[in-house]
């Protein structure tokens, strides 16, 4: 006669508890940085409103031989807004980096005025080094009297980058203006796959930490 075996049931093994809190650690932030990066991504669409006075452009890294291809498509982007629009002002922004020869700001000034634009123009911001100075200090030149007083800007950057500035714009000056935004395309595909892991962080940074 057979031996009735023993019917418990397996419980298998336990993974220790550090694995399991860190798996959820890893799963909240994959989806806390999906967040992220579709907030960052519905953000950088060119909108005009009404008809802006004031453009600003966002200085991004200088190369030995001049603007990076970041920066190179932010300008070209703002000179095909330029050649309908010659009564703007312009305002580069970005100041000198310890591996760059030049000023952001000057770099850019001699490539507008390289392709035609009216040096008289532009007006040079060039101490900032991150965006939250680049926003607070091209402020002070308005407010200062640098600007005309109209308060309709035109915001030229890469797309991926305007969500960010418009939350520390409108952090920096909560006075009365009209914003719109002139996104850039990025044609250089390294700096595009870098810039979709490293935006949603430096959002998060300025959320918590620009002020």
């Amino acid at each position: 006669m057979r031996r009735k075996q023993d019917c418990r049931p397996y419980a298998g093994r336990r993974r220790p508890v550090w694995r399991r809190a860190a798996a959820l650690l890893l799963l909240a932030a994959l989806v806390a940085f999906g967040v992220l990066e579709a907030v960052v991504l519905s953000g950088g669409r060119t909108q005009i409103q009404g008809q802006p006075e004031i453009m600003v452009i966002f200085g991004c890294q200088v190369k030995p031989d001049g603007p990076s291809a970041l920066l190179r498509d932010r300008l070209d982007t703002a000179l095909d807004y330029l050649e309908g629009h010659p009564d703007l002002t312009v305002v580069v922004t970005g100041g000198q980096g310890d591996d760059e020869h030049v000023s952001e700001a000057q770099c850019m000034y001699d490539y507008l005025t390289g392709h035609g634009v009216d040096g008289e123009r532009i007006v040079l911001e060039d101490r900032s080094s991150n965006t939250w100075q680049n926003i607070r200090y091209t402020l002070e030149l308005y407010q200062s009297g640098a600007l005309e007083p109209s308060g309709k800007f035109l915001l030229v950057s890469s797309d991926f980058h305007l969500r960010r500035i418009k939350l520390l714009w409108e952090r920096a000056w909560p006075g009365t203006y009209t914003l719109s935004t002139l996104a850039a395309p990025c044609s250089h595909l390294p700096s595009r796959v870098q810039m979709f892991f490293r935006e949603p962080l430096a959002l998060a940074k300025s959320f918590f930490f620009d002020r």
